[in-house]
């Protein structure tokens, strides 16, 4: 089955953007079951690690595969700083396999534009994100009327997995970029925005449209159309969760985490928190970044960090392992 790509913009007009002066941008990625008539080709990323990085190929805008009315969806929640085609691995094996697949790129926080303080600190906008682009996509374009809405399930990767972790039902407590009795040692910032802490104060003074989003952090963002959850690596901001919430989550959810992941303490302390969830550890030397896609020569070159894995680990096994448990879980729950 030829594999459909098809990239879109579109608006959230109930949210601004960061600076307050359009509609909230919702730009994603779709993989999809294309017509038997599609010829796939190289696809080529907008985005400034994109030569990091194998890209699978697709058929570019082809129709949606007519001989089904209906499909499974995967709306899908790239890393902190990340972007949609860093799951591409992920979301190319679902449409193989009968699924749509959507990632976002979330604004503020994606390697597609700039990234903003905000993006990286109101991260529970993500969670609206993939609402409001599930809600947007039922509705118009070539998937309107095709997607079988009993059948919506979410995936993430890192501060994804959180997103994902949010979206059936898990409520923000704290940020672990803020001092509180609960964090008395906040962090200052991850590695693609390391001072990120130190722009807490003036946000909070001087940025209506942050003030807004910051009181919403304990907000819930659960959308009940999501049955069940997949957690690759998810990021430290899990510690934040209030832990009543965890426990009342019935969703069917797994945490897929490398042992030599710097996440796996988090994730051990999620998955014991959360009914209903397994956790899968993968090898020993397996770390964060095995989640992105297979690196190239010059991603090896000039990020060693996010592309060259310990001595042992194949990634391209590892994703296809991890594409195994997805379509375990989703399709044992549609």
């Amino acid at each position: 089955m030829p594999v459909g790509f098809r990239e879109g913009l579109l608006k959230d007009a109930a949210r601004t953007d960061w600076d307050g002066n359009r509609p909230r941008p919702l730009s994603y990625a779709s993989w999809y079951p294309a017509a038997e008539s599609a010829r796939e080709a190289a696809l080529v990323a907008d985005s400034p690690t994109a030569s990091w990085f194998t890209i699978g190929p697709a058929a570019r805008d082809a129709p949606l595969d007519a001989n089904r009315t209906h499909y499974p969806i995967v709306m899908l929640s790239h890393g902190t700083g990340g972007a949609a085609m860093n799951l591409e691995w992920l979301a190319r094996d679902l449409a193989q396999r009968g699924f749509i697949a959507v990632a976002a790129n979330h604004h503020g926080n994606t390697a597609t534009g700039r990234y903003c303080a905000e993006g990286f600190l109101c991260w529970w906008e993500r969670a609206r994100d993939l609402t409001v682009l599930l809600d947007l996509l039922a509705a118009q374009g070539e998937f309107a009327g095709r997607i079988d809405m009993d059948r919506i399930f979410v995936a993430g990767y890192s501060l994804g997995g959180c997103t994902a972790a949010a979206l059936i039902g898990a409520i923000t407590a704290t940020s672990r970029f803020l001092r509180s009795p609960a964090n008395p040692n906040p962090d200052r910032g991850p590695r693609e925005f390391p001072d990120l802490a130190d722009h807490l104060p003036k946000l909070l003074g001087d940025s209506a449209v942050f003030r807004a989003s910051w009181a919403r952090m304990r907000d819930s963002y659960r959308d009940p159309r999501f049955k069940a959850a997949l957690l690759l690596a998810p990021g430290r901001s899990i510690t934040g969760f209030d832990e009543a919430s965890l426990a009342a989550i019935a969703t069917p959810s797994r945490i897929v985490v490398g042992a030599a992941d710097f996440v796996a303490p988090a994730a051990l302390w999620l998955q014991e928190r959360l009914p209903g969830c397994t956790l899968d550890r993968l090898a020993a030397e397996a770390g964060h970044y095995v989640f992105l896609p297979e690196a190239t020569e010059a991603g090896r070159r000039t990020e060693p960090a996010c592309c060259v894995d310990a001595p042992g680990v194949d990634r391209r096994a590892i994703h296809a392992h991890v594409t195994a448990l997805a379509a375990d879980l989703f399709g044992a729950n549609r």
